[in-house]
């Protein structure tokens, strides 16, 4: 692990940012960094919330770990910045991490590629909320496209729900995703790799009080179990793991990420989203899934972070490279 840690060089660990996410994001900066830094890594927490890309050019760090989630960090405009400054990465590109953000885009790359997910419908206004119900039935979901870790997410089981969640909604984003709610178990799918080394590792379960996997139980609270493996057939557990390496393709992801799913009572799964920077916290399901597979924090760090690459036009630059 020493003698990698050296090849690193100088590690940044962008974390903090500017979006409604930042809490969270500082929280997994900071255990990734002491994960880091406890194997010999020369890492350097920055937090781009407080300092500006002129200012990380003058770190001249050798790599950075994108600890960063939501807007500005997660969503792509940060990737392509380091793809201008020229420094090597953590997980995806400008165009995955961008649509694996726009959780309206991800829904249709999903159907392009035949993959299953929730029904759902686009809302521009208040008029495109007649008929919603009838669309997707009850509960329905409705979710603000560009924000994670439920933020701007609402739970509609009465039609007098419907107009004041949209309007909370708005608060995020312009444009609102209405999503076919589905029963059953709540499971997620961490992925790690990329090209022929991607893989999934063991599938989680969630099971939060009274089936409420909000902000608080996601980061903060006790109550929430996770079961891990998932306690599911062999047949099952393997159709959702194949899904989740799918979908991590049909987006480009690379590095790691997660999938979301829901298990119907048909034992059916049902892609939701992927996350393409998934949170790294002391609660996070990334490092769990890597602990059930003999994976412990710092190795997951290390892994992620020695994969770490400028993803724009390297081909063509290798090629420059070479000649």
């Amino acid at each position: 692990m020493i003698s990698t840690a050296s090849r690193l060089g100088k590690v940044g660990v962008l974390f903090g940012g500017r979006s409604a996410e930042r809490e969270v994001s500082l929280m997994s900066g900071q255990g990734v960094c002491e994960a880091l830094t406890s194997v010999g890594v020369d890492a350097h927490l920055f937090d781009t919330g407080k300092h500006g890309l002129d200012e990380l050019a003058q770190q001249a760090f050798d790599r950075v770990f994108i600890a960063l989630h939501g807007r500005f960090g997660e969503d792509g405009t940060m990737q392509g910045a380091l793809e201008l400054l020229g420094i090597p990465y953590t997980g995806s590109g400008p165009l995955a991490a961008s649509l694996a953000m726009d959780k309206i885009m991800t829904k249709k790359v999903f159907q392009q590629a035949g993959l299953p997910t929730p029904k759902y419908r686009v809302i521009d206004s208040t008029a495109d909320l007649d008929g919603l119900i009838d669309q997707l039935g009850l509960p329905l979901i409705i979710k603000a496209p560009n924000e994670g870790s439920t933020l701007g997410l609402y739970k509609i089981t009465e039609a007098s729900e419907l107009a004041g969640a949209y309007a909370q909604a708005l608060a995020f984003d312009e444009q609102i995703l209405a999503e076919q709610f589905v029963v059953g178990r709540e499971l997620t799918v961490a992925i790690l790799g990329q090209g022929a080394s991607v893989r999934a590792l063991p599938t989680i379960e969630i099971v939060a009080p009274g089936g409420n996997y909000d902000y608080e139980h996601k980061y903060f609270s006790d109550d929430t179990q996770y079961l891990c493996p998932a306690p599911l057939t062999s047949s099952v557990n393997e159709r959702v793991q194949q899904l989740a390496v799918q979908a991590y393709r049909s987006l480009g992801c690379e590095g790691w990420a997660r999938a979301d799913f829901m298990l119907d009572k048909d034992e059916r799964p049902w892609l939701l989203e992927i996350n393409a920077s998934p949170g790294m916290t002391s609660h996070s399901l990334v490092p769990m899934a890597a602990k059930a597979a003999g994976i412990d924090f710092a190795t997951l760090c290390v892994s992620i972070l020695t994969d770490a690459s400028c993803k724009v036009g390297r081909h063509a630059m290798a090629q420059l490279d070479k000649e």
